[in-house]
């Protein structure tokens, strides 16, 4: 799919563009030669590029989610491109946490599984960061997606013994209320439990971890497999926003 994208890109040739992946694309030579090939590709194409590894819980989505972005620039469209795209670019003008946030020893680890029990708040960590807040906030119960969820019964009884705050296994990965919510990845046999029900995640709750307003509703007619997976492959809303208010900002003074 990269290789398609940056294809698509060097047909049509747009005055800039976004690229967004998985941190895989820096982790192994292979996959990091394969990423300086696209690069090298759009470099011909006469593009100009800025790079960072961002986390979405720095743009205030409750997600610890890394994704390479690259923005990059058609020379021939931006006369007064300055010569180091990457010293003015402005990759800091709308973070609000500092990704250092995640590795706060005081967010709560584990605590046993009490189902529709209550949990006292943590008061001196950023609450607009945990998943209970985003709940509330998009009033996930009364959302129109609220009863689409897999309700798969042979796995109920490990439901049931899985500590709230456990996302150390592989498969099922149970949300703690007042912290923040792994990469929200549907997909690849991962399932995120609800952190006091025993059952899956809705549709309802995944659109808020991805920091989505409440007024947004996946359609009827789409499968439940199909919001799901369209869910997890979309980018944090709060990204979203906060990227394009940083590309806007620095096309403002290459103009």
């Amino acid at each position: 799919m990269s290789k398609v994208y940056v294809d698509l890109i060097c047909q049509q040739r747009p005055d800039f563009f976004v690229f967004e992946n998985v941190k895989g694309l820096w982790r192994t030579k292979q996959h990091r030669a394969f990423y300086e090939e696209l690069k090298s590709q759009l470099e011909s194409c006469g593009y100009v590029f800025t790079e960072r590894l961002i986390n979405a819980i720095e743009y205030g989505a409750p997600q610890d989610r890394d994704r390479i972005i690259l923005v990059g620039f058609l020379k021939t469209s931006f006369p007064n491109l300055p010569q180091s795209i990457q010293q003015h670019f402005p990759w800091k003008s709308q973070i609000l946490f500092e990704r250092t946030i995640l590795n706060d020893e005081k967010w709560p680890a584990r605590d046993s599984f009490k189902e529709g029990g209550t949990r006292k708040q943590i008061s001196n960590l950023p609450v607009q960061l945990t998943v209970q807040y985003w709940f509330d906030q998009n009033q996930v119960n009364s959302h129109p997606n609220a009863i689409d969820c897999f309700v798969p019964r042979a796995a109920l009884p490990k439901f049931k013994i899985i500590d709230e705050g456990d996302d150390s296994k592989k498969c099922f990965k149970r949300l703690h209320r007042w912290r923040y919510s792994p990469t929200a990845a549907y997909g690849n046999n991962e399932v995120h439990l609800h952190p006091y029900e025993a059952r899956r995640i809705s549709v309802a709750e995944a659109l808020a971890l991805q920091s989505l307003p409440k007024e947004f509703s996946m359609p009827p007619d789409m499968t439940l497999t199909d919001k799901f997976k369209a869910i997890g492959n979309g980018v944090p809303y709060a990204a979203a926003g906060g990227l394009a208010k940083s590309v806007y900002a620095f096309l403002e003074t290459v103009h």
